[in-house]
């Protein structure tokens, strides 16, 4: 009751100043520097079928603003508002940024991921890399439907090429998905989306003496140009290696290797010099 009583003195208080001005105008000035609050947009797999990964995504722990099942019949679902915050990156960071769910746009694909390899890349890496053969292929529907949301919103909220990434890319230290078979070459061919690197461009820096020429310090130097939050020390340890496959399951998926080589080292140049 009291609080009613002094909400009203303030309404009578605020009336009674005629000569002071209330209304909110957005209209007579205009700020220039500003941009967008979504800045990446973030591909998934959920791991998981359709029922589990609608559960999933729509209790408490996690969610994405957009769902594509495996019926084609079925619509995209959108399940967070664009301009609302989703819980899908997690502990992420790519070009500077972290924690990409304030600045992205999640979208989840039902697919089942893969089955972990046996094979070990690093002494200590545990079944965390799986090789290319073992991830479950995506549908065409499914990525026909993926290509409309990316170009939508790519378009809609002038999301850079370069910033529409994968799980694995902005969290290469603990997450696989969207994995290997995910068509990112056949998405900027055919649907002019996402990055990829000029062909002259790459041969210009597949060459063994200038690759020769760079130290492991200045090779990381360039994933972080790039975007990837790559350590800094000068050996290729367990979480180098998880960058670079991160890395090659998006720009190099016929060979995820996890181990730096030439051919990678051509595709990441020749990223820098197109984008950055």
């Amino acid at each position: 009751m009291l609080k009613k009583i002094l909400f009203t003195l303030i309404l009578l208080l605020i009336s009674s100043c005629s000569s002071v001005n209330y209304d909110i105008d957005s209209k007579t000035y205009k700020a220039t520097a500003k941009n967008s609050r979504i800045r990446f947009l973030i591909v998934h797999y959920t791991a998981i079928n359709d029922q589990r990964s609608i559960t999933a995504l729509t209790g408490k722990n996690v969610s994405s603003h957009y769902l594509v099942t495996t019926d084609r019949k079925e619509p995209i679902y959108s399940l967070v508002p664009d301009l609302e915050r989703a819980w899908h990156a997690g502990n992420s960071s790519f070009a500077g940024r972290n924690n990409i769910n304030d600045s992205s746009i999640g979208i989840e694909i039902v697919n089942l991921g893969a089955t972990p390899s046996k094979r070990k890349l690093h002494p200590q890496s545990s079944d965390f890399f799986i090789a290319k053969e073992q991830f479950i292929p995506y549908d065409p529907d499914q990525i026909r439907k993926v290509a409309f949301l990316l170009k939508t919103i790519s378009q809609k909220y002038d999301i850079q090429p370069e910033n529409i990434l994968g799980h694995s890319d902005i969290a290469f230290k603990r997450k696989q998905d969207p994995g290997a078979l995910f068509p990112w070459k056949e998405l900027h061919d055919t649907y002019n989306i996402g990055a990829w690197y000029n062909k002259e461009d790459f041969n210009r820096y597949y060459k063994k003496e200038l690759y020769s020429k760079y130290s492991i310090p200045e090779i990381k130097a360039e994933f972080r140009k790039y975007g990837y939050d790559m350590n800094d020390t000068d050996t290729w340890d367990l979480e180098s290696t998880k960058a670079i496959y991160a890395f090659q399951m998006h720009f190099r998926p016929r060979n995820i290797s996890g181990n730096m080589d030439l051919e990678t080292f051509a595709i990441l140049k020749a990223l820098n010099r197109k984008y950055k």
